[in-house]
């Protein structure tokens, strides 16, 4: 099969496709033909430094923990009816997804209805999971203005779509034009350019009305001039690639009167109740009704891995990012 390399961390020419021999099904394994591979931010960490909320790979590896495809191999102990269901699965702890075939352990496997777009199915069994944890916490209800940054982003289009499913108020920040039209397009009641001066004022003046939720997935400069919109007794949310960088102070929400203010590390999805099956279980249902459809950005090939790190790492994606083999 094709699978990408990765002999050395560093920049994304450290990706490499090369043929590799098929991998086969243990006991209570299956085996996937991938049509669809999830790329995460985390993956270009692990490239780069080889930090991850795993810790250091062993190299050589194939980097990618999240694949929908067709079951066309079983293991010992799996029954013959997995063979031919179309599944999605979080590999876990575990690499090798940006490949022609994965190995998953058969409990750790959903199926899908056919038909299941796999790169949307992709997209749920990740970034929907981290999504239903962050609404878990957040506890959005009608009554919010809920100010949702990286709005354009995998999680924050779900948020935006959540919000307007519950009748809150949803006003999206994103980077760009394009992504901006993304997040109008997702039904958001005000979609701004937060690369443009003034937009939060702009965000203050249209909605007449303080925030009171906050989902910020952008951190920095931005993640200050969404909290900074919020009420008293708002709240704020913190996560993705920059949560770290948020630039306020526990005297910040003392002076502002603000609820609750979380930041959201590596254990998001273990310290719910239920795990990360529950909320698996959670995102795939909702794509299966149609309540919450992620974003996609157009495919890269299997070839073109290294471009979609560069891609992604340069903020030039929108929603999911996938491979397809």
């Amino acid at each position: 099969m094709r699978a990408i390399r990765q002999y050395e961390f560093g920049p994304a020419e450290v990706l490499r496709l090369e043929e590799v021999p098929d991998p086969h099904p243990g006991p209570g394994q299956v085996r996937i033909a991938v049509a669809a591979a999830g790329v995460h931010v985390v993956d270009t960490y692990i490239r780069q430094s080889g930090i991850g909320p795993f810790g250091p790979p062993e190299l050589p590896m194939t980097p990618g923990r999240e694949v929908a495809g067709v079951v066309d191999e079983i293991g010992e102990d799996v029954a013959s009816d997995w063979l031919g269901r179309h599944v999605v699965a979080h590999l876990g702890q575990a690499s090798g997804g940006y490949a022609e075939l994965a190995v998953r352990e058969v409990e750790s496997v959903q199926v899908l209805p056919e038909g299941t777009d796999p790169a949307a199915a992709v997209a749920m069994i990740g970034t929907g999971r981290t999504t239903m944890s962050i609404l878990r916490i957040a506890r959005p209800s009608s009554d919010d203005v809920v100010l949702v940054t990286s709005a354009a982003g995998g999680i924050g289009a779900l948020a935006v779509q959540h919000a307007r499913n519950i009748g809150a108020t949803a006003v999206g920040a994103a980077g760009g034009p394009l992504k901006v039209g993304k997040v109008r397009e997702l039904g958001a009641d005000l979609a701004v350019d937060y690369t443009e001066e003034g937009w939060a004022d702009r965000v203050r003046d249209e909605l007449g009305r303080p925030v009171s939720l906050v989902l910020d997935g952008a951190g920095g400069a931005y993640g200050r001039a969404a909290f900074d919109l919020i009420g008293a007794g708002g709240r704020i949310v913190m996560y993705g690639r920059e949560f770290g960088e948020h630039r306020f102070t526990s005297d910040d929400l003392i002076d502002r009167s603000v609820a609750a203010s979380v930041a959201l590390g590596p254990n998001l999805l273990k310290d719910v109740p239920g795990g990360m099956r529950q909320l698996e279980d959670e995102a795939l249902a909702a794509l299966a009704d149609g309540s919450l459809n992620p974003l996609v950005s157009p495919p890269f090939p299997l070839a073109e891995a290294a471009a979609a790190h560069v891609a992604l790492e340069n903020r030039q994606t929108y929603g999911k990012v996938v491979l397809v083999p």
